[in-house]
């Protein structure tokens, strides 16, 4: 039988479908509405750079425009909905996960007890019980309260003091937990203090964690490989996730598909049997996303899909960048158009420049919407104008 072609247009209607950036970005933001993109999402990653806004909050207002950052702070620290942890980077993570991420708690803490002792400066597993104890005590903290007495070093990862190390294992191993942050400062405590007990609670068999991270992933993705499945929540082995895709085709829950790339190269995947009937073109609204967008993630993916390539330039020397420090990807529809270079200012969202992707052409009409979405960014981000550089559209 014929493996069936899900043509490039097709493949990125089904992903942005998935991504929640499909449809109009309405909605109130907030409360249940907001829980619900997260659920759909998986997670959202979060990161401290805040040139303009911070990623998380980036990526939730690029798919609900009448979200602002305290609704999210509402569903960690108040409603206790999301918590706080890793996948491929820190993250927010819809509470129902929690259980499943035991099986990622265990598999760290063997790695950190193996690797950390030879990366890190001094002996951190002395120090676990004391900090333990702190914490039992004395109530919530942060890593700049515990460890008093010990030589602070250089504050890169590879230099932590022991105690500081000692409370991210705990952390990264589940017996500690993200309270809130302050500013972006974590704060912890233990771990049966912050998690809801029915969650904190259940239990699952490593398998039933193998069987959700690998159907939760392609819920989320629309097609993928094998290693694409088992990079997504960087829970599980590609062995695991390979053994899951076998086993998954062979009883016909998912089958194989050719996925067309932008240069018109078919790509072998798997897809629910369904995703030919999940194909919906999005609307035609142009959106800024965050670097750190999940529809954006997996960069290789992005390139075969999108052609689009695109990199993090934060750590490349000023006169070797090609765009700028942190510039934001433009999307219209189902097509990246380009990336601007803007930075708030005070009260001004400065937009230094954009530049479009190739073949792509910055009609007025086009200039005006990009134009109109820049000034709805500045209103989010608390700028009561938009300033312009002398040459800010390099197409004009």
């Amino acid at each position: 039988m014929s493996v069936p072609v899900l043509s490039n247009r097709a493949a990125r209607h089904v992903f942005l479908a998935r991504h929640w950036l499909a449809g109009r970005p309405s909605g109130p933001g907030k409360g249940v509405d907001l829980k619900t993109v997260i659920d759909g999402l998986g997670f959202v990653q979060l990161d401290s750079v805040n040139t303009f806004a911070r990623a998380h909050d980036l990526i939730l207002w690029s798919r609900r425009q009448q979200f602002r950052p305290k609704a999210l702070q509402h569903l960690l620290h108040r409603d206790r909905q999301v918590f706080e942890h890793w996948t491929h980077d820190a993250a927010i993570i819809p509470m129902e996960s929690f259980a499943h991420w035991r099986l990622r708690f265990a598999r760290d803490a063997v790695r950190m007890e193996d690797r950390w002792k030879e990366w890190r400066r001094g002996d951190f597993t002395a120090k676990i019980d004391a900090v333990l104890k702190r914490i039992a005590d004395h109530g919530c903290c942060t890593s700049g309260q515990v460890g008093e007495g010990e030589e602070r070093g250089s504050g890169g990862w590879w230099d932590w003091h022991p105690s500081k190390t000692a409370l991210e294992y705990l952390w990264r191993s589940g017996r500690v937990s993200v309270v809130r942050r302050d500013g972006f400062t974590k704060v912890y405590d233990l771990t049966e203090r912050v998690i809801p007990a029915d969650h904190l609670n259940r239990r699952h068999h490593p398998d039933e964690t193998i069987e959700w991270c690998c159907a939760g992933a392609l819920d989320r993705l629309g097609f993928a490989t094998s290693g694409e499945l088992a990079a997504f929540w960087d829970h599980l082995t590609p062995a695991e996730a390979k053994a899951w895709c076998v086993a998954a085709l062979a009883d016909g829950r998912v089958i194989e598909v050719d996925v067309e790339g932008v240069d018109g190269k078919l790509r072998r995947c798997l897809a629910w049997p369904d995703v030919m009937e999940a194909v919906v073109a999005p609307v035609p609204r142009l959106r800024i996303l965050s670097p750190f967008d999940p529809a954006l993630r997996d960069r290789k993916r992005a390139e075969r899909l999108f052609g689009f390539h695109y990199r993090i330039e934060i750590f490349v020397p000023e006169p070797k960048r090609k765009y700028g420090y942190y510039v934001f990807p433009v999307m219209e529809g189902d097509r990246m158009i380009g990336r601007t270079d803007m930075k708030r200012e005070g009260g001004v969202l400065a937009v230094r420049r954009f530049w479009p992707e190739p073949g792509v052409r910055m009609g007025s009409g086009r200039v005006r919407a990009l134009a109109t979405e820049l000034e709805r960014a500045a209103m989010f981000g608390s700028c009561e104008e938009v300033r312009y550089g002398a040459d800010w559209c390099a197409a004009l």
